[in-house]
């Protein structure tokens, strides 16, 4: 857990779901049995077995199997074992989930949803316009600090997974928002922390508080696409890319350390533009009244 934290530089949210599924792991081991040391891949296959019969589908089961990696790996480099019993176990497979994505219409229309005239309101439409505007993950708007804002570059410094920085530039409307809101606005929640977005008490805000609002928003919007804490950066992604953006920029904007994480936003223009075609081209309408 220190090597994870120091070194990895993961996040509390992280540590403690690495900390559960390991735990879990070594009482299976004991429950067997079975030392530390002796373990091979097939313990590791009996493991993944065992929790499947618990009924964990196939994404938790290669959250386990990641945790296990990384333990291993360690306890190879660090010399307790001789190598790691884990690297050559497969990940379960895994069905590759296309994101849900706004429309633009649908965005226009939650970003007008919050009460302009409270500071609250001015708030909640100051965060969904940077979540659209920089494609924030929900914990790196919530962990914005007020020097982390260039206003004359524009530029937003974000620490994202891995507590890795990156820069983000912002257009001049979310420019302006975020600029009003710490000017005129962010004192009226009377900061106790030098967090960007304060709830009543003057306190950082939550992931969860964040999610309710957009869940909130959403409904006054009227928008009955599935919503959830992504949906903006999902949007904001994807909507670049139609826009003609490059995959290659979209993976920095996003933080994404592989690119492989970035093209599942093609797959969404893929769908889109084949839903574009069998509405609109002759051909598609004419066999589809042909059927």
């Amino acid at each position: 857990m220190e090597h994870l934290l120091v070194d990895k530089g993961l996040s509390e949210r992280s540590l403690s779901a690495y900390s559960s599924d390991l735990t879990i792991f070594l009482t299976f081991l004991n429950e067997h049995g079975t030392a530390l040391e002796t373990v091979g891949d097939e313990t590791i296959f009996l493991y993944l077995l065992h929790l499947r019969s618990r009924g964990l589908a196939n994404r938790s089961l290669a959250r386990h199997l990641s945790a296990l990696r990384g333990f291993f790996a360690f306890a190879a480099e660090e010399g307790w074992l001789p190598e790691s019993p884990a690297a050559l176990v497969e990940n379960p497979k895994l069905p590759r989930l296309l994101p849900d994505v706004l429309s633009r219409e649908e965005v226009e229309r939650l970003l007008a949803a919050p009460d302009m005239t409270t500071p609250l309101g001015y708030r909640d439409r100051t965060m969904l316009e940077l979540l659209y505007a920089a494609g924030l993950r929900v914990s790196e708007l919530v962990g914005l600090a007020p020097g982390d804002y260039d206003a004359q570059a524009g530029l937003l410094r974000v620490f994202g997974k891995g507590a890795k920085e990156r820069l983000i530039p912002i257009h001049a409307l979310a420019q302006e928002f975020l600029s009003t809101y710490l000017g005129s606005v962010r004192g009226a929640f009377h900061p106790k922390a030098e967090i960007v977005f304060l709830n009543r008490s003057g306190k950082g805000l939550t992931r969860q508080a964040v999610w309710k609002m957009l869940k909130r928003y959403a409904l006054v919007a009227g928008i009955s696409t599935r919503i959830h804490p992504h949906s903006l950066r999902h949007s904001f992604a994807t909507h670049l890319l139609e826009g003609g953006a490059d995959l290659r920029s979209v993976q920095m904007l996003l933080g994404h350390a592989d690119i492989s994480a970035t093209e599942i936003y093609t797959h969404v223009q893929a769908a889109r533009l084949l839903a574009v075609h069998r509405t609109h081209h002759p051909r598609s309408r004419d066999r589809s009244h042909e059927e």
